[in-house]
């Protein structure tokens, strides 16, 4: 069974600063996912997917990158809230895309990739219960989980009937 949290040591809270790097790093292995996608795909549909939410991790990691150099203010972002998913998830079979992928295959893809995140952020979160710098890793996490809200509404506005 794959691991949840396979750079993170579980129950160990980690500084603010290793976990931003790991977060960045985690983030630019995101965006090189979504790349490598948007070079496979032929469709068009599911390449602008693909470019969105790549453009979203770019945008992520350069947040993560500024809050590294400008440092974060630990228990500032007490009001985070991880939105509610749909955890479509568990119903889209994980694949590797390839060259034929449509906009609903794009879009699961998308799914899943934004549900490691998520889960890479709770695993911060959990290991850093009580500690300061938890809210920091909570409002990241409830970043994560809008994404994926954003992802599965989609999904469901353009491929889930109605009974």
């Amino acid at each position: 069974m794959k691991r949840v949290c396979p750079t993170i040591e579980e129950g160990v809270c980690y500084t603010v600063e290793a976990a931003l790097e790991m977060a960045i790093q985690m983030e630019e292995e995101g965006f090189r996912s979504y790349l490598y996608a948007v070079r496979l795909v032929k469709d068009r549909a599911a390449k602008m997917i693909l470019m969105d939410a790549a453009k979203d991790e770019l945008r992520h990691k350069q947040e993560l990158e500024l809050a590294l150099l400008n440092g974060v203010e630990a228990g500032g972002e007490g009001l985070a809230r991880e939105v509610p998913t749909m955890n479509l998830d568990y119903h889209l079979e994980q694949v590797e895309i390839d060259e034929h992928a449509d906009a609903r295959e794009a879009l699961a893809y998308s799914i899943h990739l934004e549900k490691n995140a998520i889960e890479f952020y709770r695993c911060l979160v959990n290991g850093c219960e009580g500690a300061p710098m938890a809210p920091v890793f909570q409002t990241l996490l409830a970043d994560e989980s809008k994404h994926l809200s954003e992802l599965e509404n989609l999904y469901e506005r353009h491929f889930m009937t109605e009974n």
